[in-house]
């Protein structure tokens, strides 16, 4: 509900203008949007990154994204406009990072974080830095919120991506598989991170569900939209080879990133193992 009201609020309040005069958090990187518009008032964020309109690695709704403005991300647009923080990724490139320095911008790097906790804890440190510590709770209070993990062995399980990667170990996605008692496949191939794993690879060895993007929706010429072809083309490999495989839905704006998308994802996946318990 939570959630619900912070969008309706932003749909009320319009496109968001930049604080005239400069001022404000610009934001580069996609997964600070996601927790920046649940944490602050829209009129406090100057721009978001230019990854949140692209539907293959935003994870906030396009008509939410659309209500902001977007930079490319260069360090002379991003300084022109003045603002108060800079929310970036800890893969900003050093020129990049000297140039806020000499600018005299604070600037916050976010690493991406592995695991449910380190996300959690990254949603307490951003909520700080932009002074909404209660919001910062409120949005750690639902991710403790999660439930334990069921009982029973996991499922083996492979989480599709798009293109050719399929998510790995050492990863937040495996580390919330592993939470809703979904047993990361991608091991079974010699996987330790996401990387590309060859269809022919996953017909000859299946795992007992895939995870797959969801539908191209309206904008069938998107990044997300080619991502999930390739996906699909391992889905109808293995119909043909008559493998019995579950194949399940998984909302590509659900792998992206953490924080408040954390229960979302969790849900899902909840959802998928109580799906295969229903049908063994």
């Amino acid at each position: 509900m939570r959630r619900a009201g912070a969008l309706a609020l932003l749909a009320l309040a319009g496109c968001a203008a930049p604080p005239p005069g400069g001022g404000g958090i610009v934001s580069l990187n996609p997964c600070a949007d996601a927790m920046l518009v649940e944490l602050v008032a829209p009129e406090r964020i100057a721009a978001i990154s230019h990854y949140s309109r692209d539907s293959g690695a935003s994870s906030i709704p396009p008509e939410v994204a659309r209500r902001f403005r977007t930079t490319s991300g260069t360090a002379e647009e991003v300084i022109a406009l003045r603002p108060d923080l800079v929310v970036a990724s800890s893969f900003t490139p050093p020129a990049t990072r000297s140039a806020f320095a000499r600018a005299g911008i604070d600037t916050l790097y976010l690493d991406m974080p592995s695991t449910i906790a380190a996300s959690r804890q990254q949603v307490l440190e951003l909520a700080q830095a932009v002074g909404a510590p209660a919001a910062g709770a409120a949005m750690a209070a639902r991710i403790d919120a999660l439930p334990p993990p069921p009982a029973g062995p996991p499922v083996p399980t492979l989480l599709w991506i798009g293109g050719n990667m399929v998510s790995g170990g050492g990863t937040l996605l495996d580390d919330m598989m592993a939470r809703a008692g979904l047993g990361n496949a991608a091991a079974d191939y010699g996987m330790r991170f996401t990387g590309e794993l060859p269809i022919e690879r996953i017909v000859a060895r299946p795992p007992r569900v895939m995870l797959v993007p969801d539908g191209p929706g309206q904008d069938a010429d998107s990044r997300a939209a080619r991502l999930r072809a390739r996906a699909l083309e391992a889905s109808r490999a293995l119909e043909a080879s008559g493998a019995h495989v579950m194949q399940a839905a998984f909302p590509r704006r659900l792998i992206n990133c953490g924080g408040p998308v954390i229960p979302q994802a969790m849900k899902r996946l909840a959802e998928v193992r109580r799906s295969v318990e229903a049908g063994s």
